[in-house]
């Protein structure tokens, strides 16, 4: 083993076993981490990143997966080949893991100072006030405001970004040689992203832990990592320096990958007459005390919002979770009560009731975040899609039938699947689903909430060029919520940024991206387009 390698894998392979079936998901994976450098494990969801980390620390579901070949050297013992007993005393010691969902591995009946503390205690031996005193120097460390009074906190008090400081903070705890990062930014916002990685970068160099990145982010990747293992279907098929593959990328796939970036200019729709317009439109919600209830405050969700969107045009509404935007497209297509004006169609929406909204709720769909929380899993394809038609009774049976084909094959998919269920297919499939449920009525404005942040880079693409070409086609008008700018800036004709329930700028999307007034959007979009400043 050479000196300066901290970690040789060698001809990994990992298989899962279920009843007769074997499935190889990982093949013939060889790297090597030096102390102190980052190593970043780049790939498309399913190729295998995950799997191979996992396996470093045998975490693996076994004894359904197992290793038919391979070896993970780590200080002359082969980490594949340890009792359990071992292990467990570098696992969470010597090498440490930062998973994707903090939630799901903070306890949430606990709080953050006896999670750390336990920590402490079984690797370090420290107890009581001494493993209190080493909890608050990590969270400062991390850089949680004001620790002590976070130490008696449970983990859903807490926000993203912080629960997340939390993990590092926990991996941390140890010193450990190497931190194995599983997509540590993934469900964050773009500048609490930025914060974490300068804040890994930070602590790496102060530490001299070697750092192993999992993610399917290149922008990320670019900002932090030495060298760069492209993985595609449990192989790696190209290994260089960050540089190097940035400059020159070899394979097809990185080609592909670097390329999948969501480019081009929003549909050149001709601008029409406007089609939805809100006046100062406001969502309280109030906060109650006492036994009587009395409200003392209100939280200011939205505050006071106006515009005014033409048809055939997109409106890009950005900012960080919590600044209400998902509360304002709710507002807006009256799912949540508000005050303050709603045009449609030249109709006042605001004085209507449910009842007499109902028949109007044709002409406005929505596609949500998360496409499998919106998609029934027990309807098939066909009766998702054809779900509208059949509640606003448009056509006959057979004629619903052609609507529901037509809808799917505009969206890409092959009709001929519509029997099939949801879980049947992949991500960006279930999304392509859950346009064509929208399309199917011919609306005239569809309010996209996040449609894209679950799905990897390449299938962004398509779903983003998509939504652009089904614009032209139809002159459909958007309400893009998102916050994911590069997204954003492909199709959105009009930005509005939100902070805290209230704009801070608005106007025509290429004027604020290319120089942006408020220091929100300039801090906005310097967290987000990590590339032009950092490829110079």
């Amino acid at each position: 083993m050479n000196q300066d390698n901290l970690i040789e894998v060698r001809d990994l392979a990992v298989e899962f076993v279920v009843g007769e079936r074997v499935q190889r998901v990982v093949e013939g994976v060889s790297f090597d981490i030096k102390r102190g450098e980052t190593l970043a494990l780049v790939g498309e969801s399913g190729s295998g990143k995950s799997v191979t980390a996992h396996s470093i620390l045998r975490l693996l579901p076994y004894p359904l997966a197992r290793h038919p070949s391979g070896t993970i050297e780590y200080s002359g013992r082969n980490l594949l080949s340890l009792k359990e007993k071992t292990i467990r005393h570098i696992r969470g010691n010597r090498i440490a893991m930062i998973f994707q969902e903090p939630m799901t591995s903070l306890n949430p009946l606990h709080s953050i100072e006896k999670q750390i503390n336990e920590v402490l205690g079984i690797h370090k031996g420290l107890i009581g006030k001494v493993a209190t005193r080493r909890t608050l120097e990590l969270l400062e460390m991390v850089g949680i405001p004001e620790p002590e009074k976070r130490l008696k906190a449970l983990p859903h008090e807490l926000s993203g970004g912080q629960r997340q400081r939390v993990m590092i903070a926990m991996a941390l705890a140890n010193e450990p040689e190497l931190l194995i990062a599983d997509e540590p930014t993934t469900a964050l916002d773009v500048t609490v992203q930025l914060k974490i990685l300068e804040l890994l970068k930070e602590l790496q160099a102060r530490l001299g832990m070697a750092l192993l990145l999992i993610s399917h982010d290149l922008n990320l990747v670019r900002r932090i990592a030495h060298r760069v293992c492209v993985m595609q279907r449990g192989c790696i098929v190209e290994q260089a320096s960050c540089e190097e593959l940035f400059r020159a990328p070899q394979h097809p796939y990185t080609r592909e990958l670097l390329a999948a970036e969501p480019s081009g200019t929003p549909a050149s729709n001709v601008i029409g007459p406007p089609l939805l317009q809100v006046e100062d439109l406001k969502v309280w919600f109030p906060i109650k005390k006492g036994l009587l209830k009395k409200t003392v405050d209100h939280i200011k969700a939205v505050d006071g919002i106006n515009f005014s969107l033409p048809q055939g045009q997109t409106l890009g509404i950005v900012g960080e979770s919590g600044s209400g935007k998902s509360t304002l497209g709710l507002a807006i297509l009256r799912l949540i009560g508000s005050t303050g004006g709603i045009r449609f169609e030249g109709k006042q929406l605001d004085c209507l009731t449910q009842q007499q909204v109902r028949p109007l709720r044709r002409e406005m769909q929505v596609v949500f975040q998360d496409p499998f929380g919106s998609l029934s899993p027990r309807m098939c394809v066909s009766q998702i899609v054809g779900e509208g038609l059949r509640i606003h009774k448009m056509g006959t049976e057979a004629e619903q039938e052609q609507a529901i084909i037509a809808a799917l094959e505009e969206v890409g998919l092959d009709p001929e699947t519509r029997n099939r269920y949801p879980h049947e297919f992949s991500g960006g499939q279930r999304q392509r689903i859950a346009i064509a449920r929208a399309l199917v009525l011919k609306p005239a404005l569809i309010l996209l909430d996040e449609p894209t942040s679950a799905l990897d880079r390449t299938v962004q693409r398509q779903v983003v060029e998509l939504l652009r070409s089904l614009q032209t086609k139809y002159n459909l008008t958007y309400l893009f919520i998102s916050h994911d700018l590069a997204v954003v800036k492909a199709l959105s004709h009009q930005l509005m940024v939100v902070k805290q329930g209230q704009v801070v700028e608005q106007g025509d999307a290429q004027r604020i991206f290319a120089a942006p007034k408020h220091p929100y959007t300039q801090q906005l979009l310097e967290a987000a387009f990590l590339a032009p400043a950092t490829a110079q």
